[in-house]
C-alpha cells in the first residue's frame, strides 16, 4: 500500500471517527445523568437528516439555513421525548425507562416511513462539502476535512460548558445524585431537559454531517451508526465524555483500517464493533476511561 493511499484511508478513518464521536456523547451525557441508554438516539440523528434534506429541497432554504433549522428543531424533539417517554417513568424500575426507549425508537423509526417513505433521497451537497483537496499527492474531499473541525470545536464548546458554567455544574451534581442535588436547590428537570437537548443538538450535527458523506437517506439510517455510537460509548467508558470520543475514533479507525489492510474482510467491518464490544466488556468492563462502580438497584 503506498502512502498516498494510506493517508486517505487515515482521513476516512478519522473522519468516520468524529461522526461516531459526535453521537457517542449523546449516549454519554444521557447515561451519566439519567444511567439511560438512549436508544432513540440514533432515531434523533435520522429525523435531523430528514428535517435539513426537506428544508433545502421542499422550501428551498440555503445549506446553512436549514441546517440551523434542523439543528434548532432536533433539539426541541429531543426535550419533547425525554417529557414524554422518560419523565413519567422516572422513579420506575430501570427496565421499564429501557423499554419505553426501545418503543421509542420504534415509534420513531415507523413514523418516518409513513411520513418519509421507504425510498432512498439523494442529500443534497453544497459545493463547499464537496471540494477535491490535494495535500502532498493525496487527495481528500473537503467534508472529510470539515467532520474532524466540526467535532473538535462541538468538543470544546461541550467540555467548556460542563466544567465552565452554572449549568455544567448542576449537570455534574446531578450526575452524582440527583435526589442530593435537588435538595440543593437544583431544578433537575430542566438539567436532564438541557442534557437531552444538548445531546440531540450534536445528534443533529452528526445526522447532517453524514448526509453530506454518505448521501442516501433511508427512515432506518439512524439504526446500525446509533449501536455502533453506543458500542463507542460503551468501549470508551460510558458517562465519560472524552471517553465517548476515544471509542468513536478507535471504532472508525479499526473500521476502515480493516478493510484498508484486507479488502476480503470489507463485508465483516460491522462485526468489528461487536467483536470489539465482546473484548472490552471480557478486559475492562467499565470502558478504556470509565472508572468501577457500583450499580445501584
Amino acid at each position: 500500500m503506498s502512502f498516498e493511499i494510506f493517508m486517505q484511508h487515515l482521513v476516512n478513518g478519522i473522519s468516520l471517527g468524529s461522526l461516531y464521536a459526535l453521537l457517542a456523547i449523546g449516549y454519554t451525557m444521557v447515561y451519566g445523568i439519567l444511567r439511560l441508554i438512549n436508544f432513540a438516539h440514533g432515531d434523533i440523528f435520522m429525523l435531523a437528516t430528514y428535517i435539513a434534506f426537506y428544508s433545502m429541497t421542499a422550501f428551498f432554504l440555503p445549506w446553512w439555513a436549514s441546517f440551523i433549522i434542523a439543528i434548532v428543531l432536533t433539539c426541541l424533539l429531543g426535550i419533547i421525548l425525554e417529557r414524554a417517554a422518560y419523565r413519567p417513568l422516572r422513579n420506575s424500575p430501570r427496565i421499564s425507562i429501557m423499554i419505553s426507549a426501545i418503543g421509542a425508537s420504534f415509534l420513531i423509526e415507523n413514523l418516518a416511513i409513513v411520513i418519509f417513505g421507504g425510498r432512498p433521497k439523494a442529500f443534497p451537497i453544497a459545493p463547499l462539502f464537496s471540494k477535491i483537496i490535494t495535500i502532498g499527492g493525496v487527495s481528500i474531499v473537503s467534508i472529510s476535512l470539515i467532520i474532524p473541525i466540526i467535532t473538535a470545536l462541538a468538543l470544546f464548546i461541550l467540555i467548556y460548558i460542563v466544567n465552565h458554567t452554572k449549568i455544567g455544574m448542576a449537570m455534574r451534581a446531578v450526575s452524582k445524585d440527583y435526589e442530593a442535588a435537588r435538595l440543593m436547590g437544583i431544578n433537575v428537570n430542566s438539567v436532564i431537559s438541557f442534557t437531552f437537548g444538548i445531546g440531540s443538538v450534536l445528534a443533529a450535527i452528526g445526522g447532517m454531517m453524514w448526509g453530506l458523506k454518505y448521501p442516501q437517506l433511508i427512515p432506518l439510517m439512524g439504526l446500525m451508526p446509533g449501536l455502533k455510537c453506543f458500542i463507542a460509548a460503551v468501549v470508551g467508558g460510558i458517562g465519560n465524555i472524552k471517553g465517548a470520543v476515544l471509542g468513536g475514533f478507535i471504532l472508525g479507525l479499526g473500521e476502515i483500517m480493516i478493510v484498508a489492510f484486507s479488502p476480503a474482510l470489507s463485508g465483516y467491518r460491522d462485526a468489528f464493533a461487536f467483536v470489539l464490544l465482546i473484548i472490552i466488556l471480557l478486559v475492562k468492563p467499565s470502558g478504556l476511561m470509565g472508572r468501577n462502580t457500583m450499580e445501584k438497584v
